[in-house]
């Protein structure tokens, strides 16, 4: 795994590209690592959080290398004749990852390293960044990567991307005044410095609260507007059985930090039954009203 990093902290995974050498290209075996650590992220409980990034301080990731397209290792897998949700496995989105997720650019970003970028929740990223597009240069179609390029960036943004090819590059600073990037600084190592600190401040959220809410934003994309609030009512009304709806305002009621339970299948456990014998408690009445007296009686 010595192309990609995999660091798990106290409920933070790192995912770093490490191939500096090669302007952290995707070399083709990489995906199936991509597909295992991101299978890691989304199932373990311990990880609440994930930050992808790159070594180095020039490039984040100059797409897939494009010398290697000729070898068997492609075919088997890169190049796969299935569907899609059968063949592409490099981003969290392609992966079911519903955490939160962090990407850091940390220099030049190109064709398939925006599987990364536009797949992320936040962008972190520092002045050094550009974005570039060459899938047309080297014959290949600008689909995937592409379409959530249009999700992100105007749609003219994008298409001047796809089809100009490298002849166009989206520096930073324009990236950040179009909603590409989500948080620009000055050098990598701020990039870095920051998504730790933003990632720090997401643990302190329910893990269950944060996947749903999550999904009921993405999930808006795809769908019209009177749908997606349909949906995400449902989605807002599952959490009610979880522990973490009974867990927050008990906590912020103590004045408390929160216990959360990363379990996304836990239940609130069911009240027990009453046993013959068992006195059932009524909740004080309160005085006055319409319907009650003084003392509490029902009004003759």
């Amino acid at each position: 795994m010595t192309n990609i990093l995999y660091e798990k902290n106290k409920g933070i995974a790192t995912i770093t590209i490490n191939r500096p050498e090669r302007g952290n290209s995707l070399a083709p075996d990489m995906q199936q690592t991509f597909k295992e650590i991101w299978a890691d992220v989304r199932d373990n409980n311990e990880v609440r959080v994930a930050i992808i990034q790159a070594a180095g301080d020039k490039h984040f990731c100059t797409g897939f290398d494009v010398s290697e397209a000729e070898s068997d290792e492609v075919a088997g897998n890169v190049f796969v004749d299935k569907p899609f949700r059968q063949s592409v496995f490099w981003s969290s989105y392609q992966n079911d990852v519903w955490k939160p997720v962090i990407c850091v650019v940390n220099g030049t970003c190109v064709g398939g390293g925006h599987h990364f970028v536009v797949d992320a929740d936040i962008v972190v990223a520092s002045k050094n960044s550009r974005f570039i597009d060459s899938h047309v240069n080297v014959g290949m179609v600008g689909a995937i990567e592409n379409i959530g390029l249009a999700k992100r960036l105007p749609l003219g943004t994008a298409l001047r991307m796809t089809l100009q090819g490298s002849s166009y590059r989206l520096g930073a600073d324009r990236a950040y005044q179009l909603g590409l990037i989500d948080e620009l600084t000055e050098t990598p190592d701020d990039a870095r410095k920051v998504a730790q600190e933003i990632a720090q401040q997401i643990l302190k959220n329910s893990p269950n609260a944060m996947a749903l809410s999550k999904k009921a934003i993405w999930g808006s994309l795809e769908k019209g507007y009177e749908q997606s609030l349909n949906d995400g009512w449902d989605l807002l009304r599952s959490h009610w059985s979880h522990p973490d709806f009974i867990e927050g305002p008990k906590a912020f009621g103590e004045k408390r930090e929160p216990q959360w339970d990363p379990n996304p299948s836990a239940k609130i456990p069911p009240a027990p039954l009453l046993q013959r014998g068992d006195s059932i408690k009524s909740p004080p009445l309160t005085k006055g009203g319409s319907e009650y007296g003084e003392q509490g009686d029902l009004k003759k």
